[in-house]
């Protein structure tokens, strides 16, 4: 009798939830397949756009899947290992973002049969990841090198990259003078690795076809006093002193107190102040600089100063744009004007200010350095520019991905064809279950041109068979096979010029592999009440009150 007297044990705090079995993972599943099933039609040339409105009344307009997945703002936690794997993907290559939540998705969705059938997701895991590896090798064995040509064929070839990711954009139908925009700013770059190098500057007005690309730095006219219209507003082979001081007349800070024994001794003290200021405008003046740039604000008295003598200067220059006019002039920014000596001074072979639309810029051009280049996009409605700069920023990426690792595969949705077949042919010559699982994951990789299809309107069986048939041929010269947009039939990506860059597809395999092994391991989800009542009482009331239920016998509700 005293055996069947157990004392109950309470394990977690009253009002935990905890799921879990088999019931818990295909509730993720599901959840992660909702996810995909939003960007789902984002997907290439003929993707839609998503028009997303947030709490503070601002606007967006995009079909960049990294940039929808945060605006998104999910909360479902098994949710938002999407979203982690489309914005490592968009900081890692910058291109391929709905392609890996979309893979993601369908390897999930592949899986949940077989694990509603009651197989362990540990075999489901291991089989994914012995595919993933293989299909990783096989991209790399697909793989076409640039290596080796002449800067002229390197470049079209580049550009050839930047046009088939700025096809699936909102400026897709201007992506060959985009695409070699983008090109030419990399390649200015050169081997610098950082991306503010390239500056994106946004004016609206006029159209797509207005924007250009400066070979140098380029900035909107700062905040200027009197005397600025009367700066001469273009040298030839200027100096370029770069500052990070005030040179305006300052007030005491702290309140600082000075005691005069006569009337006569305040005179010397305003007398100091304006020669402390004068100094510093005449060593600027003395360093043979004709262009003066400072972080800080260049009051008045200082703009009317140079302006006299023939000098451009700009005050309150961002941090951002200080830095590029410094790698691109090759001067250093200085924190004082005392022994400034031709080391530290820029130099370019054209500045000029220039009217932009309503906005004025101040353009260096021929900068000795050449590490740096400005992008200026024009357009119409503020939300287009937004999404072209964000479309810029992605071509950016692979282009410099593509300079670094210069192997490209076929896009269109002909590489996954060719993995996908390579596997289910693969499968046949494996024993047991992971025969299944193999295929299942061969499959998934069919809906990258299914949905291309889909979002294109033509008829994904039809041409996915058609595909199917092409790429079984004995030859091997169906491989490059992919989508053809244009006629809803098939074509030879490669000789299409659809191309994109090897790191992409083996970076969207591996990241959306791993984030559906992390969803398959995961076998119990447990909620404490702080994180259930932040997401609001409505989520609580929900879930019938948050019922307790702790591990062992069921917890007695008070």
């Amino acid at each position: 009798m005293s055996a069947m007297m157990q004392p109950q044990i309470i394990l977690l705090k009253e009002g935990t939830d905890t799921s879990q079995g088999k019931a818990q993972l295909v509730s993720n599943i599901n959840a992660c397949m909702a996810v995909a099933d939003v960007v789902r039609t984002t997907l290439g040339p003929r993707g839609m756009d998503k028009l997303i409105h947030d709490d503070k009344g601002n606007t967006t307009i995009s079909n960049d899947g990294a940039t929808i997945m945060k605006l998104l703002d999910i909360i479902h936690p098994a949710a938002k290992i999407l979203v982690d794997i489309a914005k490592s993907q968009d900081s890692e290559v910058g291109d391929g973002t709905t392609t890996v939540v979309l893979l993601a998705g369908e390897f999930l969705k592949e899986a949940k049969p077989f694990v509603e059938e009651g197989v362990h997701p540990q075999n489901l895991i291991r089989s994914y990841r012995t595919a993933s590896n293989m299909a990783v090798e096989k991209v790399k064995g697909l793989a076409v090198s640039i290596e080796g040509k002449s800067l002229e064929e390197k470049k079209s070839l580049l550009a050839k990259c930047a046009a088939t990711t700025l096809s699936s954009k909102l400026i897709g139908g201007e992506k060959e003078f985009f695409a070699s925009m983008v090109v030419d700013a990399v390649l200015a770059i050169g081997t610098d690795d950082r991306l503010n190098m390239i500056g994106i500057k946004k004016v609206p007005g006029g159209t797509m076809r207005d924007s250009f690309l400066v070979n140098g730095v380029a900035f909107k006219k700062t905040f200027s006093y009197a005397g600025f219209e009367q700066q001469p507003k273009k040298f030839v082979n200027p100096k370029i002193l770069l500052l990070n001081i005030e040179l305006e007349l300052k007030s005491e800070k702290e309140n600082a107190e000075i005691r005069l024994s006569d009337p006569a001794q305040y005179q010397s003290i305003v007398d100091a102040e304006w020669n402390i200021i004068y100094d510093k405008l005449d060593k600027c003046v003395k360093s043979g600089a004709k262009v003066v740039l400072s972080r800080l604000a260049i009051g008045d008295l200082a703009t009317q100063y140079f302006a006299d003598r023939d000098i451009f200067c700009a005050g309150r220059v961002s941090e951002e744009d200080l830095q590029r006019v410094a790698a691109a002039a090759g001067g250093t920014v200085q924190t004082t004007v005392n022994n400034v000596i031709d080391e530290v001074l820029g130099s370019c072979e054209i500045f000029e200010e220039k009217q932009v639309g309503n906005e004025r810029f101040n353009i260096f051009s021929g900068c000795p350095s050449g590490k740096t280049a400005t992008i200026v996009l024009r357009g119409g409605a503020d939300q287009f520019i937004e999404e072209a700069e964000r479309s810029l920023h992605d071509a950016i990426m692979i282009v410099r991905r593509a300079v670094k690792n210069s192997t490209v595969v076929p896009g269109g949705g002909a590489i996954d064809m060719e993995i996908s077949r390579f596997l289910r042919h693969h499968a046949r010559t494996i024993q047991g279950k992971s025969q299944l699982f193999i295929n299942s994951y061969a499959k998934a990789l069919e809906i990258i041109p299914r949905q291309l299809c889909d979002n294109a309107g033509f008829d994904a069986t039809d041409v996915l068979n058609k595909l199917r048939q092409k790429h079984a041929l004995p030859s091997g010269e169906g491989a490059p096979y992919g989508v053809d947009i244009n006629t809803g039939g098939i074509a030879d990506s490669f000789a299409n010029f659809v191309w994109e860059p090897a790191v992409v597809k083996i970076n969207a395999i591996n990241a959306a592999t791993e984030a559906a092994c992390l969803i398959l391991s995961v076998d119990e989800t447990v909620k404490n009440p702080k994180s259930e009542s932040a997401q609001g009482d409505a989520a609580a009331s929900a879930m019938g009150g948050g019922r307790g239920r702790g591990r062992g016998r069921g917890m007695r509700r008070r």
